[in-house]
């Protein structure tokens, strides 16, 4: 049997998607933590050159030290504590976070619960979709598309932000995978962007004409249209459905028990990338028994 064959048998296809995805847990904790430090200087840079465009006079001021490369791979992940290196052994997703009892081997620093809860969702998705598709191109694109869901998560939990550096990229790997039908027929996924895009477009102009106020971002915008063009139009009515119901449950919840303001805004991005994962896994099966119109044919 080849190795490919072998890694392909229903007994070992979970236990590599699940260690693989862990791996890949540990590789979006460090797209979470730099791509908004990353975006953030590129806007500073940016910055700068718009002032020194506008003349001497503005542009003139202390001068900034050139900054160092700093990006999804340099430096080397360190202690955000005392800045040490941290070396391979002290990096295995989630057992060297138990090991270490979630402090720093250097400075006993706290390490934040996150990078571990992280990294297991990377690899229990993985897992799932290994067991639900088997080893199909449809597996491998699952584990993509909730990847990357877990990432833009997680930075609009920290920085209210929906990167289109993910995004964008989303909405056309999702369209390259239904090329060929992975998940729905590329018309269903075509039509499934624009009205993902154009659904809460509108809701956000109807919002901000009635109030003054702008209820959501431009990045959820596209995760919507990311999200339709993976699952096809079918599904954005239980997307949108799902997510508000959740959004509205939890905003309520945190306005009540948590003392949170009215007018502090609540991230919509990770209700949005939850409800793709449900609908993703077990959409079909939701929209046949509760939502028969919209049900694929």
């Amino acid at each position: 049997m080849s190795f490919v064959g072998w890694l392909g048998q229903p007994a070992v296809l979970p236990w590599v998607s699940l260690v693989f995805g862990l791996c890949v847990g540990s590789f979006l904790n460090v797209v979470i933590h730099r791509l908004p430090k990353m975006l953030e200087r590129e806007w500073r840079a940016q910055c700068a050159e718009l002032a020194a465009a506008d003349g001497p006079a503005v542009a003139q001021g202390p001068a900034h030290p050139r900054e160092t490369p700093y990006n999804l791979w340099t430096p080397r992940s360190a202690c955000p504590g005392c800045g040490k290196t941290i070396p391979a052994k002290h990096n295995i997703p989630v057992l060297s976070w138990i090991l270490l009892r979630g402090r720093c081997a250097a400075c006993q620093a706290r390490i934040k619960g996150r990078y571990p809860v992280v990294e297991l969702a990377g690899g229990l998705v993985a897992t799932y979709a290994a067991v639900r598709f088997g080893p199909t191109l449809a597996a491998l694109a699952a584990m993509v598309f909730c990847w990357t869901l877990i990432a833009l998560t997680v930075i609009d939990l920290d920085t209210q932000l929906l990167p289109d550096d993910i995004t964008l990229p989303l909405v056309w790997t999702g369209l390259a995978f239904n090329l060929g039908a992975t998940f729905v027929p590329l018309a269903s996924a075509v039509i499934g962007a624009i009205a993902g895009y154009l659904a809460l477009w509108s809701v956000y102009w109807g919002f901000k004409l009635l109030t003054g106020k702008e209820g959501m971002g431009y990045g959820d915008f596209k995760l919507l249209a990311a999200i339709g063009a993976w699952l096809g139009w079918q599904m954005l009515p239980l997307v949108i459905l799902l997510s508000s119901i959740v959004g509205a449950a939890v905003g309520i919840g945190l306005m009540a028990f948590a003392g949170h303001g009215r007018d502090k805004p609540i991230p919509f991005g990770p209700y949005l990338a939850a409800a793709g994962v449900i609908a993703l896994f077990w959409g079909a099966d939701i929209a046949a028994r509760w939502m028969p119109l919209f049900q694929f044919k």
